[in-house]
């Protein structure tokens, strides 16, 4: 069976993470898409320490999509370079990781 994946994606704002969400709810490539709004992100970028807002989508999935799922992202996503990482789920409710199976599809 494929694994249970968690992806971090931080977006610049609430508009861009609505949209990418949607998207990849539609187009089946995530189960799930939560949308934490008002980050703090403090990162190393172009020679310099940044800080700007952004906003966080966390991502359920499958493994077995990840690629397409990444690569739908990046299309959508306005940075040059995405935070885009995929952690697996060690453990969970077994319904709840039931219906991320039956929900994503390739």
């Amino acid at each position: 069976m494929e694994k249970e994946v968690v992806v971090f994606c931080t977006v610049s704002d609430e508009a861009q993470a609505e949209s990418i969400a949607q998207t990849l709810v539609e187009e089946k490539l995530a189960a799930c898409c939560n949308i934490v709004p008002h980050l703090t992100s403090v990162y190393f970028w172009e020679g310099k320490i940044q800080k700007d807002s952004e906003v966080l989508l966390i991502i359920k999935t499958l493994s077995k999509v990840y690629a397409l799922l990444e690569k739908r992202i990046k299309e959508l996503h306005s940075y040059q370079v995405p935070e885009i990482i995929a952690l697996d789920i060690k453990q969970g409710n077994s319904d709840y990781l039931k219906w991320i199976h039956q929900v994503v599809k390739p």
